[in-house]
């Protein structure tokens, strides 16, 4: 999820900053009433514009797609409107269409040349798997045999790497489930020798992580491993205990990077950007989250944050209104055409939801919290996690068949001292990689925090009831948060009725 959506969602007008800390030069942020509801419009407008041309995109029939596009854009009621979601499914389509054609490759067959890692080699229990790039064409790699698994498990995204092999087709199974990755079939290996490091890009994103891996393995276990999925998105060396305790404790989206490491870098970068002039300062804003989308190897989730992020920077440069929702629908258009693939990645709607959910339910919920005195120091943490909970609840359901009962109190104790892991990770695992004989002490406060974060984890995966007993949980979890927000609107209501009676 994306922690600065939430933020500027929860703080409820248009003046945080993005990162960056742009000055707008005295332009007017004020909106009066009739102007945020133009702006609330707007945005509703977009998101169901954003939505039918996904649906295009989702089943790559024009006909489908127009229609569609003509019913939302009627539901709008502008011409302009019709006209532009009526385009954008039919695109959509058109592009969807293309790039599953393009999935079938060129060339089968024998091939020894150069190949390009497009990201780190993951490892499994008994093999490892890595996608190259050969003559423009993405293939998985699947290694098997140790010496040759030990070798691979060596390379690094980016590099290029002169095999010996054979191209061949993927089954109709697998090529569905490997589509969005836009890998056309598999080269089986026959031999490796020379590397290559790669671009100046390459090189760079490669020196940072070989850093922040010398760092985490200062810490004991699976501390280091745990450390390097929050701060760069490595997970290739967690335990399969570790991920399955995350996953049944709701927490697996801190296993790997995820939107938020793109809100804590620009955080911590902000002291040295807000030294900039307006211009400068954006485009240092714009180029620090491209390199940090590069770092973290173009995971979903991380670019539609980037993506995100890069907008609202420049909405904000402009003096132009930036609501986190809009910006969302905005992102996912631009993303789901560019790259129709992407929809059918699990990791990327898993981001969507929460993010949505986080900027829309979750500062609606908050809001009426606050008014309550008990809770109104929990307010936002709160409003955040259910928000979150609630935009994931679809595609955790139809995808894994579950959806934690203990993942409330699990994020709310886990997930800000991840978020201070994330912010402190990145600084002090560079240092620490670069001047090891510091990295014990400066690796400690990572230490403690990631220990915390594992002990939520394992606790939550222990107290996590059965089926039966998570639809009874959540059963009367929803009730508890509707009877909490009845009683908090009750009292607004009467609050208000008093401030009218006192003014009469």
């Amino acid at each position: 999820m994306s922690l600065y959506s939430a933020l500027v969602a929860l703080d409820g007008d248009t003046r945080s900053e993005v990162g960056a800390g742009i000055d707008t030069r005295g332009t007017r942020y004020a909106i009066d009433a009739a102007e945020r509801g133009h702006l609330h419009v707007a945005t509703r407008h977009m998101v169901v514009i954003a939505s039918s041309t996904v649906v295009g995109v989702w089943t790559r029939d024009v006909v489908v797609a127009a229609a569609v596009g003509l019913v939302v854009g009627v539901l709008c009621r502008r011409r302009a409107l019709i006209a532009l979601a009526v385009v954008l499914a039919v695109f959509g389509a058109l592009r969807s269409e293309r790039s599953w054609l393009g999935l079938a490759p060129d060339r089968l067959g024998p091939f020894e040349g150069w190949v390009r890692l497009v990201d780190d080699p993951q490892p499994y229990p008994s093999s490892t798997r890595v996608i190259v790039e050969v003559d423009g064409e993405r293939f998985e790699l699947w290694s098997r045999g140790r010496a040759q698994q030990l070798r691979i498990g060596e390379w690094r995204g980016g590099e290029w790497v002169r095999v010996s092999g054979r191209r061949v087709a993927l089954d109709a199974e697998r090529s569905g489930r490997v589509a969005w990755q836009h890998v056309v079939g598999e080269l089986r290996l026959d031999w490796a020798s020379d590397v290559w490091a790669g671009g100046a890009v390459a090189r760079a994103s490669n020196r940072v992580r070989e850093a922040i891996e010398r760092a985490g393995d200062a810490l004991p276990g699976a501390d280091g491993p745990l450390f390097r999925g929050l701060v760069v998105g490595d997970d290739r060396e967690q335990p399969r205990a570790m991920i399955e305790r995350f996953r049944a404790s709701g927490l697996s989206h801190l296993t790997a990077v995820s939107g938020q490491n793109v809100s804590f870098v620009l955080a911590a970068s902000g002291p040295l950007l807000r030294r900039l002039r307006p211009w400068a300062r954006w485009a240092a804003t714009v180029g620090l989250i491209a390199w940090f989308v590069a770092l973290t190897r173009f995971e979903p989730s991380i670019v539609r944050a980037g993506v995100m992020a890069g907008l609202s920077a420049t909405a904000f440069v402009l003096g132009r209104e930036r609501a986190p929702v809009r910006i969302l629908a905005v992102a996912v258009i631009g993303l789901v055409l560019i790259d129709p693939l992407l929809v059918w990645s699990i990791g990327f709607w898993l981001s969507v939801g929460a993010t949505l959910g986080v900027s829309s339910a979750g500062p609606w919920i908050a809001r009426r919290i606050e008014s309550l005195d008990p809770t109104r120091l929990f307010a936002l943490p709160i409003g955040v996690t259910l928000g979150a909970q609630l935009g994931v609840v679809v595609p955790s359901v139809l995808v894994f068949g579950r959806l934690p009962l203990v993942s409330i109190p699990a994020n709310l104790l886990a997930v800000p001292v991840a978020g201070a892991v994330m912010l402190y990770g990145m600084p002090a695992g560079l240092i620490a990689g670069w001047c090891p004989p510091l990295a014990p002490v400066l690796m400690f406060p990572a230490r403690l925090g990631t220990r915390w974060v594992d002990t939520v984890a394992s606790v939550g995966a222990r107290i996590e009831p059965g089926p039966s007993g998570q639809i009874v949980g959540w059963i009367l979890v929803a009730v508890a948060v509707g009877v909490l927000l009845y009683v908090a609107s009750r009292r607004d209501a009467l609050g208000r009725c008093a401030d009218s009676a006192a003014d009469s």
